[in-house]
């Protein structure tokens, strides 16, 4: 295709039928449907104003530009810092050491591709995967996806809430309980919310404040403890963890759950449509689609150096001690919390018991930092959280509410639920909550990856910028990888239980569940031309060809009356 063939030209095939296939002589984009309930004036969104993209003529790459695209993946690698992702790594290090660094390094990487595919589709479609799933998917398997990344924005979100509760739980030196924490977070959550009323840009500046704030108290433990930083490399770069068992297997799951998030694939592809990008023109396309890729790269490697303090400060400190050396260590300083560890045992770590070792061993200012790090996690990754709320219930349910009406329900939707585990649960036995949450999350993301590649890999959706043979390829195994991964981590969960009514019931749901997945799996092979799962040869004429029972609805038809 010549260069200078860029903009859209699209021609109705002669005799085309009426659900309005549409042939493309060259490249064209994808428009979303545009109807009048778009225009109400109640209804605004993070995307009311859009950040100009500035003209720097026949530069392969300029700063300039990259600093206009700067910020949705900042956003995005909040996730990757969320109190979920924090606890997986203190608990890692106090585990295995510096064993499994190698084993969070695979997974970030893994997680930045799958970020690239969802800022792709943002980019080529101007429309997010939420929006896309609500016109590619039938009534019943869209509402049931909804529910399930529903369950995994509600399982972050509780443990997010629950971080920030924590974390000013020790600032207050135990004055807050953790309800009272939840309702500050979720009181300044609806203020810090509406920022972008006074600019997107200085929104995207606040959550870059508290990535740098977390980078600060997190480095400086990292500076007081002082980690070998030979084992650190050699962790990091050498597969291989030598003397594990079964716990620190569980826990490499574990990572890579905590890391990979789905409802993080959906916020993702709606943030990249802040940026003001032609999407006719094909070269201004692919320099967006390069340029988000180079900011996500660097967000999430700050966001990796920031988690491997975390580890590296308990891998250094704390791997193999016991909670007789902490209760020994604790009474010689006189911080108070020594009954949090059982006289025997090896030392078991979460976020609060974490900040408690540390005052411990390094004094109350190691501790008071570590809670400002929490607090700025758990803050940042609430507001993400409620922003991924409202981008899922939008796009799958095609609400058109107003701003405050869709903050309160995406809000309220997770605010009952955690107050109920704050008030009957105290702050010192949350552990066994946050495994749960964990297993949720972990069994949402064939609900993410699966759409995401399904429509990354389909020409009707991307045009061009469909993915070639190599991603997709790649795109299987990593999905097969990740989901095999996080299902063994469900099932190490489930059977520790010990109880047969909830194995029953366990294995009741995963019958259900697998059943969804395989009918996701079978419209993604149908859809990109798996010819010999196609029942269409079976079935009546005229029912064969309503292609959107099955295959994926060609995205230039433009389904809105106007």
């Amino acid at each position: 295709m010549k260069a200078e063939q860029e903009d859209e030209i699209v021609e109705e095939a002669p005799g085309a039928p009426e659900n309005g296939a549409i042939q493309t002589h060259q490249y064209s984009s994808v428009s979303p449907p545009s109807t009048p309930s778009e225009q109400d004036l109640g209804f605004s969104t993070y995307f009311e104003e859009k950040v100009h993209i500035p003209e720097d003529a026949n530069q392969m790459f300029s700063f300039r530009k990259l600093w206009a695209f700067t910020g949705p993946g900042f956003l995005m690698s909040i996730a990757y810092l969320d109190p979920g992702n924090i606890e997986s790594d203190l608990q890692s290090g106090a585990k295995a050491g510096f064993k499994l660094l190698w084993v969070l390094l695979l997974a970030t990487i893994i997680g930045l591709l799958l970020q690239r595919l969802a800022a792709r589709l943002g980019v080529v479609t101007g429309m997010h995967l939420a929006e896309v799933c609500n016109r590619q998917y039938p009534t019943v398997p869209r509402v049931i996806l909804w529910l399930m990344v529903e369950l995994a924005i509600i399982g972050s979100d509780m443990q997010e809430v629950i971080g920030c509760a924590i974390a000013l739980n020790l600032l207050s030196v135990g004055r807050i309980p953790l309800w009272g924490g939840v309702l500050i977070t979720i009181t300044d959550t609806f203020v810090f919310l509406f920022l972008d009323k006074y600019g997107l840009r200085k929104l995207e500046a606040f959550f870059g404040f508290l990535i740098t704030v977390m980078a600060i108290s997190f480095g400086y433990e990292y500076v007081l403890v002082k980690p070998n930083q030979v084992d650190l490399l050699k962790g990091m770069f050498v597969p291989y963890c030598a003397g594990c068992g079964p716990v620190q297997l569980e826990q490499a799951v574990g990572i890579v759950g905590a890391v990979i998030m789905p409802h993080n694939i959906y916020l993702h592809s709606a943030l990249v449509k802040s940026r003001d990008v032609d999407r006719k023109n094909k070269k201004d396309v692919k320099e967006a689609n390069k340029y988000f890729f180079i900011e996500s790269t660097i967000a999430l490697f700050i966001s990796f150096l920031i988690n491997v303090f975390v580890v590296a400060v308990f891998a250094q400190a704390f791997y193999g001690q016991t909670n007789e050396d902490v209760i020994k260590k604790c009474n010689e300083t006189g911080i108070p919390h020594a009954d949090l560890f059982p006289p025997n045992g090896t030392l078991e770590v979460d976020i609060y018991k974490g900040g408690v070792v540390l005052g411990c061993y390094f004094g109350q200012a190691a501790l008071y930092i570590w809670a400002i790090g929490i607090l700025a996690a758990g803050q940042s990754s609430t507001m993400t959280g409620t922003y991924s709320g409202q981008f899922v219930m939008e796009g799958f349910l095609n609400l058109r509410w107003s701003r405050f009406a869709r903050v309160l329900l995406t809000r309220s939707i997770a605010i009952f639920p955690t107050l109920l585990v704050a008030i009957f649960q105290d702050v010192q036995h949350l552990t066994g909550m946050n495994d749960f949450l964990n297993v949720l999350q972990s069994m949402q993301l064939p609900f993410a990856l699966i759409p995401i590649l399904t429509f990354t890999s389909a020409t009707a959706i991307m045009n061009d910028f469909a993915n070639g043979y190599g991603w997709k390829i790649m795109g299987c195994v990593v999905t097969l990888i990740v989901c095999a991964i996080n299902m063994y981590f469900v099932v190490v969960y489930v059977t520790s239980l010990n109880s047969v009514v909830l194995y029953v019931m366990s294995a009741l749901l995963s019958v259900a569940y697998l059943c969804f997945v395989g009918y996701l799996v079978w419209h993604s092979l149908v859809s990109l031309g798996v010819s010999c799962l196609d029942f269409r040869s079976r079935m009546p004429a005229s029912l064969a060809r309503r292609r959107d029972i099955y295959l994926l609805n060609d995205m230039e038809t433009d389904v809105a009356d106007g």
